[in-house]
């Protein structure tokens, strides 16, 4: 049997098997078409798999197969039941698949943000590259803090979250690279670090840790995770393991968009903190408290929560009938 004659003696019922699977709605007659010609593909299948094995044809005609199954036989969910299934399985369980690489991000941005406050520490003169010595004074003493009620609550939260989803984007959307979550995650501790030794230089190292504390613990956390899930797509192209590449980055972007969603949802989190909590006249226990108690939920949602889905056979990735055709292969 020529594999290139039988599809092409084959192709027109197939198209048309494909056409009725993607078609809105079917009459009683197209129906039964569809019956009729997902049997007689079946048959297909299984005859070029017998003689050929896995080829670009039979890779083509079981998806058109599976589209076709997913008609006749797919049942309306509760919508109730996706969103539980959502948030009690798949998202905990991405994000507990990440956490070695969200453990990584942290400790590569604690340490450098210690190497740069330790280097600014060391060498005062460097500060004068940022700005006058009054500039730098007034920075320490007033626009650090000032900068928190520069707008009102909900202008200022909108504000941080914008700028914190937009950091938390680059490296979803260029994790793939490897590059970019690691400029991202050096950006931002040098910074942080250089900001420490600024206002240590004047004597008010407390002020940073305390306005930075509140809303940054939930914060740089999820910078933390963005940039170990974008990082892990890159790694999943490098080592595939047991799967093609195409394969491999495919399961881990499909994580990868499960965990932005979790990011999203976090930071918007994080962003009410540092728009109505960390401002507020409060004693600084609680207001920290606030920020430890927003870092513990989601601490327990990805590790407790996390762990338990894992436990119960949740990968983070979705369901076979969702994530498409895999080609089995061995090694």
């Amino acid at each position: 049997m020529d594999i290139d004659a039988y599809s092409t003696a084959h192709r027109g019922k197939w198209e048309r098997l494909r056409d009725l699977a993607r078609k809105r709605s079917l009459d009683g007659a197209e129906s039964d078409e569809l019956i009729a010609g997902y049997q007689s593909a079946a048959t297909d299948l299984s005859a070029l798999r017998t003689t050929y094995g896995e080829t670009a044809e039979t890779t083509a005609l079981s998806v058109t197969l599976s589209q076709a199954r997913m008609r006749f036989t797919r049942v309306r969910r509760n919508p109730l039941l996706v969103l539980r299934e959502f948030f009690v399985e798949q998202l905990p369980a991405s994000l507990y698949r990440v956490r070695w690489w969200t453990l990584a991000a942290a400790v590569l941005t604690v340490g450098i943000a210690a190497l740069s406050y330790l280097w600014h520490a060391a060498n005062p003169e460097l500060l004068s590259f940022y700005g006058t010595e009054a500039g730098l004074k007034q920075f320490a003493e007033e626009d650090f803090i000032n900068y928190y009620s520069e707008y009102s609550e909900s202008a200022f939260a909108a504000r941080v979250f914008t700028n914190n989803a937009y950091i938390a984007l680059q490296c979803i959307a260029f994790g793939i690279t490897g590059v970019w979550p690691i400029m991202v995650i050096i950006q931002n501790a040098v910074s942080l670090g250089t900001s420490a030794a600024l206002l240590a230089s004047f004597g008010h190292l407390d002020v940073f840790f305390l306005w930075i504390a509140p809303h940054g613990l939930l914060e740089l956390t999820m910078v933390f995770v963005a940039a170990g899930a974008g990082f892990a797509v890159f790694w999943s192209f490098v080592v595939p393991g047991n799967r093609t590449r195409m394969e491999a980055v495919g399961r881990a972007g499909r994580t990868l968009i499960i965990v932005a969603v979790g990011t999203t949802i976090f930071l918007f989190i994080s962003g009410l903190i540092e728009g109505f909590v960390t401002r507020q006249d409060w004693p600084w226990a609680v207001k920290i408290g606030i920020g430890a108690l927003a870092l513990g939920s989601y601490l327990a949602y990805a590790l407790i929560l996390g762990r338990r889905a894992h436990r119960a056979g949740h990968d983070g990735d979705l369901r076979e009938s969702e994530a498409g055709y895999q080609r089995v292969h061995a090694d």
